[in-house]
């Protein structure tokens, strides 16, 4: 049976996030290696992959390049970044569905590109999302929501049964 990830915030051939967010990489090269390396080591062919926006800043044939050394099925959700082309673009570069929405997976998981701006106490869904990085004003994990920055799961994809079993330990206590 074939697993889930999700993950956000990838910035393929982005010098400058390594800057912003101070990720620990001495080039572009090495970022893009080590993404795709750690993608690679916990995604199999079979399993799907969300990719909840900002994927890289390359043009069509290098984009192409990194996305298809990346094992799975993969999905993307459209972020700021991304939106500067067309869906059709991100489905030649090798993702197999695009949304520039967010989107609802299994009837109680919203996942978007920015985090909710108000979510009531009471809602009945799970909220997953990227954009906000490493910023501390956001929790990685909380009662109605999660945030998959890669800065936040070591540069990885994470896995939604991963995200489910920090839920219940952060709901306990």
């Amino acid at each position: 049976m074939a697993n889930v990830f999700i993950t956000a915030d990838l910035h393929f051939g982005h010098k400058k996030i390594m800057e912003y967010e101070s990720r620990p990489f001495d080039s572009v090269e090495e970022m893009d290696e080590t993404l795709i390396e750690n993608w690679n080591s916990i995604v199999s062919r079979e399993d799907k992959v969300f990719v909840l926006g900002d994927v890289g800043f390359y043009g069509k044939q290098k984009m192409s390049e990194c996305i298809s050394r990346l094992k799975g099925k993969k999905l993307l959700v459209m972020g700021n970044h991304d939106r500067r082309k067309s869906l059709s673009w991100w489905r030649d570069v090798g993702f197999g569905e695009v949304s520039k929405y967010p989107i609802v997976y299994k009837d109680f998981i919203i996942m978007s590109h920015e985090p909710p701006t108000y979510t009531p106490p009471d809602t009945p869904y799970f909220y997953i999302y990227g954009h906000v990085h490493s910023s501390e004003m956001y929790k990685t994990i909380t009662d109605t929501s999660c945030c998959v920055s890669v800065e936040r799961w070591a540069y990885k994809p994470v896995y939604l049964n991963t995200i489910f079993d920090m839920l219940v330990t952060y709901q306990n206590g």
